[in-house]
């Protein structure tokens, strides 16, 4: 019996992390170009550009289409391990935390089960919405301790303009030079501002859950339509508390590795706030917003039509 269950355990840790990876690739062939205009825009000083459609174009006519996939070979791994930590966690802290609240009974939570029969035998109405909001914190903090660096890299190579000396000649190299640089800590450059960053994943599953149970309650609502619509609604409701975090943390990622101008988040915080107050702080909102409902609903899609898929494979 217990071989078994070390067996089930194991079978469903390789499942979320392969749905996790096809999550992570979808995230970055719909999101990647949306995300390097908005680095651009964050990061760049007063004036570079005009804004978003500006610098599409700038980026275009000085440098080409692939530029706008620049650093994408970080998050093509990154993004399929962090998302495989993120929705896995996520999972065990609501598992967690339904037994707390359920005074100890075992209970299980998934994001997959739409009918009522099915939430009640897997016990989803035992966990709140708030307790669904603390496990999208927690996961998030969680997902920071191997989500960092990728970050940080990616940042680094998105900021490398037509203007600017070519630093850095891949994510390899990013490594080696940040490493000679400052040690292994300096791979985790900005790491609190990314905390802060993640921990509004809490906002995002909160909302996840209640637009859900909306819409489970609708009989003609599909599935994958249900996991579509609540991915990219909720993500918006991430982006409005999360992005000024997101502003600050990629100011201290894309930093001067030499001659570093922040010395930590308030410092970074308050010289973004100098450049305009909170126009500044929202600076690449535009292309955040038009980039979060595509990727952030089409990941979801895809990492819960693979878990199911992979469900019916095993039955089968």
């Amino acid at each position: 019996m217990a071989g078994d269950a070390a067996q089930v355990d194991k079978s469903i840790r390789i499942k979320g992390f392969a749905a996790g990876v096809a999550s992570g690739v979808t995230k970055l062939a719909i999101g990647q170009p949306f995300d390097i205009i908005k680095v651009r825009l964050q990061c760049s000083p007063p004036g570079v550009y005009k804004g978003a459609l500006d610098c599409l174009l700038k980026t275009l006519r000085l440098e080409g289409p692939r530029a706008l996939y620049k650093g994408a070979s970080a998050p093509l791994f990154g993004w399929g391990l962090s998302d495989s930590v993120l929705l896995g966690s996520l999972h065990n802290y609501r598992v967690w935390l339904a037994r707390l609240e359920s005074n100890g009974q075992s209970y299980t939570s998934s994001a997959r089960a739409q009918t009522k029969q099915e939430q009640e035998e897997l016990g989803i109405k035992s966990l709140s919405v708030f307790g669904h909001g603390v496990a999208g914190l927690l996961a998030g903090c969680t997902v920071c301790t191997v989500i960092t660096p990728i970050e940080m890299i990616k940042a680094r190579l998105q900021m490398q303009t037509h203007s600017t000396t070519k630093e850095f000649t891949g994510p390899i190299d990013v490594i080696q030079k940040v490493y000679r640089q400052n040690g292994p800590f300096g791979l985790y450059r900005g790491f609190g501002a990314t905390l802060l960053f993640r921990s509004n994943f809490g906002f995002m599953f909160a909302t996840y859950e209640v637009l859900m149970r909306q819409f489970r309650a609708m009989p003609n609502m599909s599935t994958g339509t249900s996991n579509f619509l609540a991915g990219g609604l909720s993500s918006f409701v991430f982006w409005t508390f999360a992005f000024p975090a997101d502003a600050v943390k990629n100011r201290l990622m894309s930093d001067s590795l030499y001659q570093p101008r922040y010395n930590g988040v308030r410092q970074a915080a308050r010289a973004i706030w100098s450049e305009g107050g909170i126009r500044a702080v929202f600076r690449g909102f535009t292309p955040c917003i038009l980039r979060s409902f595509p990727t952030n609903a089409s990941a979801l899609f895809v990492y819960e039509t693979t878990m199911r898929f992979m469900d019916a494979e095993q039955v089968a």
